[in-house]
C-alpha cells in the first residue's frame, strides 16, 4: 500500500510533509504535491504533518477522490522531487478545506 495526496492539497501545497519523508517520495508541481507510489514505504510519517489533512492511505482515499491514486503515480514520474519545506502560497489557508478544487490542478 502507498499513501496518496488528494484534492485538498491543491492550491494549499503546504510542504511540511516532505521534510519527514525518509525516502524522498514527494514530487512538486505548480500548485500540488504528489507521492511516488514506487518509492513510498508506507511509513505514515507524512500524514500527521499535513496541515490540510490531504494525505491518505491508498485504501482510504475518500470516495470521489479515487482518481488521485492514478494522478499521483502519473505526475510523480514527471514532476521533480521535493525534500525541503518551502513557504506555502500566501493564500493557502484560504484554500484549505474548500471542496471542488480538482479542476484547479495545474500540471
Amino acid at each position: 500500500m502507498t499513501y496518496v495526496v488528494a484534492e485538498n492539497c491543491i492550491k494549499c501545497k503546504f510542504t511540511d510533509c516532505v521534510e519527514v519523508c525518509p525516502v524522498d517520495c514527494f514530487h512538486e508541481g505548480p500548485n500540488f504535491l504528489v507521492i511516488d507510489p514506487e518509492e513510498c514505504i508506507d511509513c505514515n510519517l507524512c500524514v500527521s504533518e499535513c496541515p490540510a489533512e490531504a494525505i491518505f492511505p491508498e485504501d482510504d482515499v475518500p470516495e470521489g477522490q479515487r482518481q488521485f491514486i492514478a494522478l499521483n503515480a502519473e505526475l510523480s514520474r514527471i514532476w521533480p522531487v521535493i525534500t525541503e519545506k518551502k513557504e506555502a502560497p500566501a493564500d493557502a489557508d484560504a484554500w484549505n478545506g474548500k471542496p471542488g478544487k480538482a479542476d484547479l490542478l495545474e500540471r
